[in-house]
C-alpha cells in the first residue's frame, strides 16, 4: 500500500529556511509592504500595457521562457525576462535587494524562499492568494515555503520532483518485471543488485552523488518521509537523521556500495553529472529528477520514492516566484502571477511541454493522460514535501556540510558515527 504524506501545511508558521549566507546581509531590508505601490490590486490584477521585469535562474529557463512568451502573446502587459546563471543568482539577488534594485518579479530556489520572504524581499500577497478559488489545489509544499507568520509571499513557478526511475530494458534483461516499481527500500536494493549481476560493461545497478549534499537531500529524504519519520523537527532547528528509517537508508546504500552496485564515480560526484549515467542508459534504477523525463530516449518507469517498508514520497523542489519589495507595479505583476496559476498556463503551456503542474486538480489533463508517468508525477507532486530550516544551506547543501560528513562516514567509511554526526547537523540548524 502506498502512503503519500504531506507535512508542509502544518509547518507554514515555522517556514524559515536556507540561504544562510544572506541572513545577515539582508537583515536591514525594510518590510515590503511599506515600499509597495498603493494601487489597489484586483482579483485578476491589472493588464494595461505595463512593462514588467522578471528574473529567474538558468535551470528554470525553459519553463520561464514558455510562460513569459505565452503571457506576452495574450496580454497587454509585457514581461522582460532575465535568465541568470545558477551560481550567480544568490549574489545577484542579494546585491539588488541591498540597493533597491530587484525586478518586479523574481523566482528563487524553493529552499531559499522562506529566508528571503522573512527578510522582506517579497511583497505580501496573502489577500490575492487567499482569493484564488483553487488555492487548496496549489502545491502545499511551495505555498508553505513562502509563508511566514501566516503571510503568503510566493506561488509555485516550476516544480522539480525527485522520483524513482528505472530502465525497463535493463529490468527485463535482469529478469525483473519492467512494469513494476520497487515498492520498498529492500526491493529497490534487490533490483539494483539484479541489474548489477548482469555484468554489462559500464553498466551499474544504481547511482547517486555522494559528495553532493543537495542531491542527497533531494533523493534520500523521501524514503525517510515515506517511512513515516521526519528529517527535522517542525521549526527546522533539530536534525532527526539518526532515526531508524534514516539508518536503514544509509545501510541500504552502504550495502550497495560494498557490493559494487553503485556507479563508481558516485563516490566523488559533487552534482554536475550525477544524472548522466542513467540518462545514457547505463544505470538500472535510481532516484532521479522528474524534469529530466522528456530528455530520456529510452523507456523508463517512474514512481514515487519508496520507504523502508512501503509508502512513497518526493522532495518537492523547483522555484517559487513572488513580487519583489522594490516593485511599484504590484497590480500588473499580480496579473502575471494570477494568469500563471490558471488552467491555460498550467495545462496549455507547462503540461503541454511535459512539465509537472502546480495544481492538484489539473494533475490529470489531456497531455499527461497520454503518458501515465506524468499523471504519477503530478499526483505525487500535489502531496510531496519541502523541508524547511533557517540554516538549511549550511547544514545540508554546502560543500563539506555536516550532512555530507554523516553520509560519507556511514556509507563509504563504515564508521558508526551517525549519532555524533547528526548532532553536528543540529549544531548548525540551531544557530
Amino acid at each position: 500500500m502506498n502512503i503519500i504524506r504531506t507535512h508542509a501545511a502544518r509547518r507554514a508558521s515555522a517556514a524559515v529556511v536556507a540561504a544562510g549566507l544572506l541572513v545577515g546581509g539582508l537583515a536591514a531590508c525594510a518590510p515590503a509592504a511599506d515600499e509597495a505601490s498603493n494601487e489597489p490590486i484586483t482579483a485578476e490584477g491589472t493588464d494595461d500595457g505595463t512593462t514588467l521585469t522578471l528574473w529567474t535562474r538558468a535551470p528554470i529557463e525553459r519553463q520561464a521562457k514558455l510562460l513569459v512568451d505565452a503571457y506576452n502573446a495574450s496580454h497587454e502587459n509585457q514581461v522582460e525576462l532575465t535568465v541568470v546563471p545558477n551560481d550567480d543568482y544568490v549574489a545577484k539577488v542579494g546585491a539588488a535587494a541591498g540597493s533597491g534594485g530587484l525586478p518586479d518579479l523574481f523566482a528563487a530556489d524553493i529552499v531559499y524562499v522562506p529566508n528571503w520572504a522573512q527578510q522582506g524581499l517579497f511583497q505580501d500577497m496573502s489577500e490575492q492568494i487567499d482569493g484564488l478559488d483553487f488555492k487548496d489545489e496549489i502545491n502545499p509544499g511551495h505555498l508553505a515555503a513562502g509563508t511566514v507568520d501566516d503571510a503568503e509571499y510566493v506561488l509555485p513557478f516550476a516544480l522539480d520532483l525527485s522520483m524513482l526511475f528505472w530502465n525497463k530494458e535493463l529490468f527485463a534483461e535482469a529478469g525483473l518485471d519492467p512494469e513494476k516499481a520497487p515498492a520498498t527500500l529492500e526491493e529497490f536494493s534487490e533490483a539494483a543488485m539484479a541489474v548489477q549481476t548482469l555484468n554489462k560493461p559500464d553498466t551499474y545497478g544504481t547511482a547517486t552523488g555522494l559528495n553532493c549534499g543537495g542531491c542527497l537531500v533531494f533523493t534520500w529524504f523521501p524514503s525517510i518521509w515515506a517511512s513515516g519519520d521526519e528529517v527535522m523537527n517542525d521549526d527546522g532547528t533539530e536534525s532527526l537523521l539518526d532515526g531508524g528509517s534514516a539508518q536503514a537508508v544509509y545501510d541500504t546504500w552502504a550495502g550497495l556500495e560494498e557490493a559494487g552496485a553503485v556507479l563508481p564515480s558516485s563516490t566523488d560526484e559533487a552534482g554536475p553529472t550525477w544524472t548522466a549515467a542513467f540518462s545514457e542508459g547505463k544505470v538500472g534504477v535510481m532516484p532521479f529528477p522528474a524534469t529530466l523525463l522528456p530528455s530520456l530516449d529510452f523507456d523508463a518507469g517512474v514512481a514515487g520514492i519508496p520507504g523502508v517498508d512501503g509508502g512513497v514520497s518526493t522532495f518537492v523542489g523547483g522555484d517559487g516566484i513572488g513580487i519583489s519589495k522594490d516593485s511599484k507595479k504590484a497590480a500588473q505583476a499580480w496579473n502575471f502571477l494570477n494568469w500563471m496559476m490558471s488552467e491555460d498556463a498550467q495545462v496549455e503551456v507547462l503540461a503541454k511541454d511535459g512539465n509537472a503542474v502546480s495544481r492538484g486538480d489539473l494533475a490529470d489533463n489531456e497531455y499527461s493522460s497520454a503518458d501515465p508517468r506524468l499523471v504519477t508525477i503530478n499526483e505525487v507532486a500535489a502531496k510531496g514535501d519541502t523541508p524547511v530550516a533557517l540554516n538549511f544551506q549550511q547544514a545540508f547543501n554546502a560543500p563539506g556540510s555536516p550532512w555530507l560528513t554523516l553520509i560519507r562516514n556511514a556509507v563509504l567509511n563504515g564508521e558508526d558515527s551517525v549519532p555524533a554526526d547528526n548532532e553536528e547537523i543540529t549544531a548548525i540548524l540551531s544557530q
